[in-house]
C-alpha cells in the first residue's frame, strides 16, 4: 500500500500528483518470521514529499506519532577534487521549539552541535555512505531537523529512515534504499520501534539499518545479552527494514529524480594494471613488514616512486589522462612524381617535405588517480595474502589475539588508573569519583534535566599514530568511541544507592593500530577496578574484521573473519565489527559494512568468534600486574549517606541555603547534597569534618520529646519575655521570664547575660514546631517541708542515697553529647536496680541526680564516669531525661 504526495515545477505550472500521504503500514505476527521468535512490529510512517523544501534535490517530512523530522539532501553543482572517501556530510539538530521550549543560553538559539546529535549523526552516515556510487564526487550534504517531538516516539531510527528516503528521491547516485529501526526486548518480546516508556524496562537497545536485502549497520548495549537473542533481535529488524524499503521503492518511481549516472567518473582501467606491473612486486614485501610505522613510511615511499612514474612528476589535463596515447599519425610520402625545376627557378608553394613517424609518447595520468588507484590495489594485495596464505601483515592467523599487557596503579594521584596494551593499540584508562556535581548534565528536548552519573571520554591525539595534526574540541569520531566504550561499561557498575559516587573515566590513546575503542573497554574496566569501584564483573572488547569475497583469491568463497584487526585490516577490509561483553553475555556492540551488506549466518559466525576472542582477553586481563587495588583511593572523596524526615530538610538548608553554607564552613566539607525524599549526602576528604558535619545536622534534625533536659545550653539572645537557648546546635528554644527563676524576676537581663550557660527541661511543643523550655523546672524547690511530702521523694533514707529507680521505674537512659567542635556521641545505660550513692547539695535538703554512661560514636569521645557524683560535661550540651531522636 502506497500512496504518493508531490508537487513538482514545470514550466512555472504546478503539477499536483495524487495528493494523499504516503502510510507504511507494516504489523507482523509469529508466524511471519522464519526465525519463530515472538515480538510485536505495530509500526506506522507518515512520509510527505514535494510540500515543504522544493528547491532541494530530495526532501521529505516523517512522522510517527507526533514525532516529525524533516530530511533534505543537496549536492554541489561542480564536482570536487576526486578522493577515495565519498564527500558526504550529515547535520542533525533537534531545535528545541519542538517541545514547545526555548534554548537556555544567552542568544535564545540553539548553538553547537550536542554529543547525542553528533551520535544520531553519525548513525545517518554511517549506512548512507556504503550505497554510494564509486566515482561521485560532487559535495553531498544531509540536513535532518526535528520539527515537533511528543516526548513518546524516539527521533532517531526516524531520521535514518528519512535520510535514506531523503536521498533515494534525490539526483546522488546510489545503489539501494535504506531505512532503520530501533527494537527492544520487553520481557520475552521484541518491539519495532518501542516507546520511550517502553524502553525503560527493555533489555535490549538496537538501532538498525539496512536495505531490501542486506545489514549495512546495527548499532546498541544490552545487558549481557546472549549472542543467539541479538540475532533473534537482529532478524526481527531486518524484516522491518524490508517492509519500509519495499514501501519506498513504491515511492521513488513515482517521485523520485533522474540519478546523475553520467557525472560518475573512475579512473582508467589500464591504470590498475599498470600500478600492479610497477609495484605488485614491491608492495607484497611491504605488506609483510610488521610493524606499522616502518610499513607505512615504505608504503609512502613505494607510492611516490609510482606516482613519479605514471605523472612524470606533475598534473596532467584530465583530456590527456583518459587518453590512450598521445602519438602522431603515420604519415606516408605522397605518392606522385618529382617536378624537375630549372635552374634559378623556385618554386615555393610546390616544396615538399618528407614525414618521418613519431614514437610513442608514454600514457599520462593525473596523480590523484594514481592515488586512487595505488590505495585499490594496495588493498587488494593484502585481501589476497590473508586469504591465500592464511597470514595477515603481523604474521597472526585470522583468529588470533595480539600479545596483551596490562598493568593498574601508574598514577600514584589518581582514584585509579590502568594502561592496557594490545599489539601496537594502547589506552591509558583514568577513573575519577567525585559527587553529584560532578556528574555530566544532559540538556535535552524533555523538561526534566538529566544527569549522568557514569560517562567515559575517550580522547585520540594525534601523537598516537606517529603523527603531527590538530588538538582541540573532541571529535565526532572520538564522541562516539567513547559513547560506545561507555555503553559497554555501563551494566557492570553497582546501583546508586550502594555506591553513590559519580564515576569518570578518560580514555587516552597513547598507540593505536587498530581497535582503539575496545581497548578503551578494558582499560577503563581495569582502571575502575583500581578505583575501587564494586563493578559486577569484568569486561573485555574486541574488534572483528572480514574479507568477504574469497573467490576472487582463489577461496572457496566462504567470508572469511579476522579476530582483533589492524588499522590496514580495517581500512581494506569488509566489515569493521566492535563486541563488548563478559565470557556470557554481550554490553554494547557496533558494526559497520563498507560493501553491500551482510547476511544473518555471517554475522552469527563473527559473534561466535568473538565470543572466542572476548574470553582470551578476560583471561590476560586477570593477568594484570601489578593488580588493581580494589579499594577506595585515600585521594577519593568519601561519601556519606543518610536519611532524615522529607520535613527536615528545610532545616538542613535554611533560609536561602545560609544554614547549609554555614555547615560546609564551618566542618570543611566539600559538599551537602539534599532530596526530597530525606536523602542527605555528605561528600568529605577526610573523616574528621564528615563525623562533625554528620552530627550537627543529626542534631538539626532530631524530634526532641517533651520531658528532656538540655544540660549546659548557651544563651543565644535575650528578649524582654525571655531568653533564647539553644539546646543542640541549630536548635533554640524560648526560656520565659517565668520559667527562668523559683524567684520573681523583673528583666532577664538582671540575672542572665548573653553567652551563659544554663540547664534547661523541655516542657511544651506547639503545633508550629516551637520549643518552650524551664530552668525553674530543674530547680531545687525551697520549701524542704513540702517536698519531703512529695511521692517521688519517698524512697530517699536517712543515709542520703537516691535510687534513681524511683525516678523512672528501670529504665534505659539515652544521651547525646553534643560538643562545640560539632561532634556528637550517644550514650545507653541501664540504671534498673542501680544504687548510686549522691552527696546532698545542702543539708536538709535533697536532690536526685541521674547518672549516664555515654557510650560514643564519634571522633571527640568525652571520657565517662561511673562513681558517684555529679557528671561534668565540658564537652557541651548533654540531653539526659530521653534521646533526641534522629530518624
Amino acid at each position: 500500500m502506497a500512496q504518493v504526495e508531490a508537487q513538482g515545477m514545470s514550466g512555472g505550472i504546478t503539477l499536483l500528483w495524487n495528493a494523499d500521504l504516503v502510510i507504511v503500514d507494516l504489523t507482523m505476527t509469529t508466524q511471519e518470521v522464519n526465525c519463530m521468535v515472538q515480538f510485536i512490529a505495530l509500526l506506522q510512517i507518515t512520509v510527505e514529499t514535494g510540500l515543504i523544501g522544493r528547491q532541494a534535490s530530495g526532501a521529505v517530512t516523517v512522522t510517527d506519532g507526533e514525532t516529525i523530522i524533516y530530511t533534505t539532501v543537496c549536492l554541489a553543482d561542480v564536482p570536487s577534487e576526486p578522493s577515495d572517501f565519498f564527500p558526504l556530510s550529515v547535520h542533525y539538530q533537534e531545535r528545541f521549539s519542538a517541545a514547545g521550549r526555548t534554548s537556555g543560553g544567552f542568544f535564545k538559539r540553539e548553538g553547537r552541535t550536542k554529543d547525542h546529535e553528533v551520535l544520531i549523526c553519525r548513525l545517518i552516515d554511517r549506512p548512507l555512505r556504503p550505497t554510494m556510487l564509486k566515482g561521485f564526487y560532487h559535495e553531498t550534504q544531509v540536513l535532518s531537523w526535528v520539527l515537533s517531538y511528543d516526548g513518546l516516539h524516539p527521533p532517531d531510527a526516524l531520521a535514518v529512515t528519512a535520510a535514506g528516503i531523503a536521498m533515494a528521491l534525490s539526483e546522488v547516485p546510489s545503489s539501494e534504499v535504506i531505512a532503520g529501526v530501533r527494537i527492544g526486548l520487553v520481557g520475552d518480546k521484541f518491539i519495532v520501534n518501542p516507546t520511550i516508556q517502553e524502553m525503560e524496562n527493555s533489555k535490549l537497545d538496537l538501532l538498525l539499518a539496512g536495505t531490501n536485502n542486506a545489514i549495512l549497520m546495527i548499532e546498541g548495549y544490552c545487558d549481557f545479552l546472549p549472542e543467539d537473542k541479538l540475532l533473534e533481535a537482529v532478524e526481527v529488524g531486518q524484516d522491518a527494514v524490508r517492509g519500509i524499503c519495499k514501501e519506498v521503492e513504491a515511492l521513488v518511481q513515482k517521485c523520485g529524480k533522474p540519478k546523475m549516472l553520467d557525472a560518475i567518473k573512475l579512473p582508467p582501467k589500464e591504470l590498475y594494471k599498470l600500478v600492479e606491473e610497477i609495484a605488485g612486486n614491491e608492495l607484497v614485501e611491504v605488506l609483510q613488514i610488521k610493524n606499522k610505522i616502518p610499513r607505512r613510511k615504505a608504503l609512502s615511499s613505494l607510492e611516490e616512486k609510482v606516482i613519479s612514474i605514471l605523472s612524470e612528476k606533475g598534473y596532467i589535463s584530465t583530456m590527456e589522462a583518459f587518453g590512450s596515447t598521445e602519438t602522431l599519425p603515420d604519415l606516408l610520402e605522397e605518392d606522385e612524381d618529382e617536378e624537375v625545376v630549372v635552374d634559378g627557378e623556385v618554386d615555393e608553394g610546390d616544396v615538399h617535405i618528407k614525414p618521418v613517424a613519431r614514437k610513442s609518447v608514454p600514457l599520462l595520468f593525473s596523480e590523484v588517480d594514481v592515488k586512487l588507484v595505488f590505495k585499490e590495489v594496495t588493498s587488494k594485495l593484502l585481501r589476497k595474502r590473508i586469504v591465500e596464505r592464511g597470514k595477515r601483515s603481523d604474521g597472526r592467523t585470522p583468529q588470533e589475539i595480539r600479545v596483551i599487557d596490562a598493568r593498574c596503579g601508574l598514577l600514584p594521584r589518581a582514584h585509579g588508573s590502568a594502561l592496557f596494551t594490545r599489539g601496537e593499540t594502547q589506552s591509558l584508562a583514568v577513573v575519577t569519583l567525585g559527587d553529584k556535581q560532578m556528574a555530566q548534565k544532559i540538556d535535552n528536548l524533555v523538561d526534566d534535566d538529566e544527569y549522568k552519573r557514569f560517562y567515559l571520554q575517550y580522547s585520540f591525539p594525534p601523537s598516537c599514530v606517529g603523527e603531527a595534526g590538530r588538538v582541540g574540541a573532541p571529535s565526532r569520531r572520538e564522541i562516539g568511541h567513547g559513547m560506545l566504550a561507555e555503553r559497554a561499561l555501563g551494566p557492570i557498575l553497582p546501583p546508586e544507592d550502594d555506591f553513590p559516587y559519580t564515576v569518570r573515566v578518560e580514555s587516552t590513546i597513547t598507540e593505536s593500530n587498530g581497535s582503539s575503542s575496545m581497548a578503551s573497554v578494558c582499560g577503563g574496566c581495569l582502571a575502575l577496578q583500581d578505583a575501587g569501584v564494586p563493578v559486577k564483573c569484568a569486561i573485555a572488547g574486541i574488534a572483528m574484521g572480514m574479507v568477504l569475497d574469497t573467490k576472487e583469491f582463489g577461496g572457496d568463497g566462504t567470508p572469511l573473519i579476522l579476530s582483533d584487526i589492524l588499522g590496514s585490516e580495517d581500512a581494506s577490509g569488509d566489515m569493521d565489527f566492535k563486541v563488548a561483553g563478559s565470557d556470557v553475555g554481550i554490553t554494547a556492540f557496533q558494526m559497520d559494512i563498507k560493501v553491500g551488506g551482510i547476511t544473518l549466518p555471517i554475522m552469527k559466525q563473527a559473534l561466535l568468534q568473538a565470543k572466542d576472542g572476548r574470553k582470551h582477553i578476560l583471561a590476560e586481563m586477570s593477568k594484570c600486574s601489578p593488580p588493581p587495588s580494589r579499594k577506595l583511593s585515600k585521594h577519593a572523596p568519601l561519601i556519606h549517606v543518610m536519611k532524615v524526615k522529607p520535613e527536615k530538610i528545610n532545616l538542613i538548608i535554611g533560609s536561602g541555603g545560609k544554614k547549609v553554607k554555614s555547615i560546609i564552613e564551618e566542618t570543611g566539607v566539600e559538599a551537602i547534597e539534599t532530596q526530597d525524599d530525606g536523602v542527605v549526602k555528605i561528600t568529605a576528604k577526610d573523616l574528621s569534618s564528615l563525623e562533625k558535619s554528620k552530627a550537627i545536622i543529626s542534631s538539626l534534625t532530631m524530634v526532641p520529646v517533651v520531658g528532656d533536659i538540655y544540660r549546659n545550653c548557651e544563651i543565644k539572645s535575650i528578649a524582654p519575655y525571655g531568653v533564647f537557648v539553644e539546646i543542640v546546635p541549630g536548635r533554640e528554644g524560648l526560656c520565659h521570664i517565668s520559667e527562668l527563676s523559683a524567684n520573681w524576676l523583673a528583666k532577664a537581663e538582671d540575672a542572665f547575660k548573653v553567652g551563659d550557660h544554663l540547664d534547661v527541661k523541655l516542657i511544651e511543643i506547639n503545633d508550629k514546631g516551637q520549643l518552650r523550655l524551664s530552668r525553674r523546672a530543674l530547680l531545687p524547690d525551697p520549701e524542704p517541708e513540702k517536698q519531703s511530702a512529695k511521692p517521688r521523694n519517698a524512697s530517699l533514707s536517712n543515709d542520703n542515697v537516691v535510687s534513681p529507680k524511683t525516678l523512672d521505674k528501670g529504665k534505659p537512659k539515652k544521651a547525646v553529647t553534643v560538643s562545640n567542635d560539632g561532634s556528637a556521641s550517644k550514650s545507653v545505660e541501664s540504671l534498673k536496680d542501680k544504687t548510686v550513692p549522691m552527696k546532698l547539695s545542702s543539708p536538709g535538703k535533697e536532690a536526685a541526680k541521674r547518672l549516664v554512661s555515654p557510650e560514643n560514636d564519634g571522633p571527640d569521645k568525652p571520657q565517662t564516669k561511673k562513681s558517684g557524683g555529679n557528671i561534668s560535661s565540658k564537652s557541651g550540651n548533654a540531653v539526659v531525661n530521653g534521646e533526641a531522636k534522629v530518624v
